[in-house]
């Protein structure tokens, strides 16, 4: 076996023992069945195309075609806030905003690396596939037994929340009353929340949180309607809002009472083998006093800056975990009850699932691709790939279109179709 160290990887060629598991040669001659193939930590084997069943020659016109089709929007991700949500009311920027580098992919068949291009070992911003992995988080506390029922209403546990610093930015208190106080599902409205609600944009949540009014995020063209429409029935209508994705993250860290990041790490991204220089931030002012400690609630996207911070290979990885359902190495990370949860249409907007589980219903998502394939999505764009009739995951970074998305998977699925 050959080995040579690539983006921070070392990247494996060869069917030989790799991270303990057999190759398929081997268990062949001995009768048993392979185990799927796992890339232990720090390393991931790589094989050839035509191994995989890719016709290479068509694989690299779906990579020449990604790197093509890269954003036309500035790297420099401060200024591009500033020409897009900066413009909205109360947009400023309360997180950090780093810039981006250029077309970036790593391609999976059957958990192997068949293709890479740009710089995979990249940290950048993957804005709303933030969203993904605070499901996941949510996910890990309803396997956990800390929230019973999707359907039980958010309002039942949630305490009055102390801000560690008042007035942060934008408005004198994020609720009406003391402003050292966050009282999030108080209303009459808020008070029938689910958490079913919140995961697929459903809420119709009312109120402010670190200075953003739900309104104010992608507000509608009708100014006088901002701060006086009435409230929907939850359920009733999809809205895709960052401040509304922020009370679920909220919510979610009264419910561990443990930072979210420290969830994420101990319980999926260390379990998978992710790298450790992931970071997932929050917001200058979105501090909170919690048993008696300082600890910031993260953000669900990159809207007004932080978010998930996250290199190629780490979100391949957790592709990879998506695609088999929440099992890694034999273990059940996450359950298989939540994975089928999160892949369930919303009945309000039927291509979408829990929190950016983007769900090819009825094609209509991606329409090269078929209807059991799904796709973490996030602003740029970012994205993860996964498809299990194909057994192929997909990171592509910094694609400009959702029609260049189905583009590059039309083509990526194209050099399957000319293998077989």
């Amino acid at each position: 076996m050959s080995a040579v160290l690539r983006f921070g990887y070392r990247v494996l060629s060869g069917t030989a023992l790799v991270g303990g598991l057999t190759s398929p040669a081997l268990a062949q001659k001995k009768g048993a069945v392979a185990p799927p193939y796992v890339p232990p930590a720090g390393a991931w084997e790589r094989r050839s195309p035509s191994a995989m069943g890719m016709d290479s020659v068509k694989l690299a016109d779906a990579i020449a075609y990604a790197i093509e089709k890269e954003s036309k929007t500035p790297r420099d991700l401060e200024l591009n806030h500033y020409q897009t949500f900066g413009r909205e009311p109360f947009g400023a920027a309360i997180g950090p905003l780093a810039p981006r580098g250029g077309a970036t992919g790593v391609i999976l068949r059957k958990g192997y690396v068949v293709a890479t291009w740009g710089d995979p070992n990249a940290v950048e911003i993957t804005n709303s596939v933030t969203k993904s992995f605070l499901s996941t988080v949510v996910g890990l506390a309803f396997d956990a037994g800390r929230i019973r029922s999707v359907d039980d209403t958010v309002s039942q546990v949630m305490p009055p929340i102390l801000r560690a610093y008042p007035n942060g930015t934008g408005l004198g208190a994020d609720w009406p009353g003391d402003a050292k106080w966050l009282r999030p599902f108080d209303s009459p409205h808020n008070k029938r929340l689910t958490w079913d609600h919140l995961l697929r944009q459903v809420s119709d949540w009312e109120g402010t949180l670190w200075g953003k009014p739900e309104w104010a995020d992608r507000p509608a063209q009708q100014v006088n309607t901002w701060t006086t429409r009435p409230r929907v029935e939850p359920g009733s209508a999809y809205e895709y809002n960052d401040t509304r994705v922020n009370v679920l993250a909220l919510a979610a860290l009264q419910v561990w009472r443990e930072p979210l990041p420290d969830i994420l790490r101990d319980k999926i991204m260390e379990p998978i083998g992710a790298s450790n220089t992931w970071r997932w931030y929050g917001y200058d002012n979105s501090w909170i006093v919690l048993d008696g400690k300082l600890v910031q609630s993260v953000s669900g996207g990159g809207h007004w800056g932080g978010g998930m911070m996250i290199n190629a290979w780490d979100l391949a990885r957790f592709g990879l975990l998506t695609q088999r359902r929440g099992v890694w190495g034999g273990k059940q990370l996450l359950s298989e009850a939540w994975v089928t949860k999160a892949l369930t249409p919303t009945p309000a907007q039927p291509t979408y699932g829990y929190m950016n589980w983007f769900v090819n219903t009825d094609r209509k998502y991606v329409p090269a691709a078929p209807t059991q394939a799904f796709v973490h999505v996030g602003a740029g764009n970012n994205i993860i790939y996964v498809d299990p009739v194909n057994d192929v995951v997909a990171v592509v970074r910094w694609i400009d279109t959702n029609a260049s998305v189905n583009g590059f998977v039309e083509r990526l699925l194209g050099s399957l179709a000319a293998a077989k």
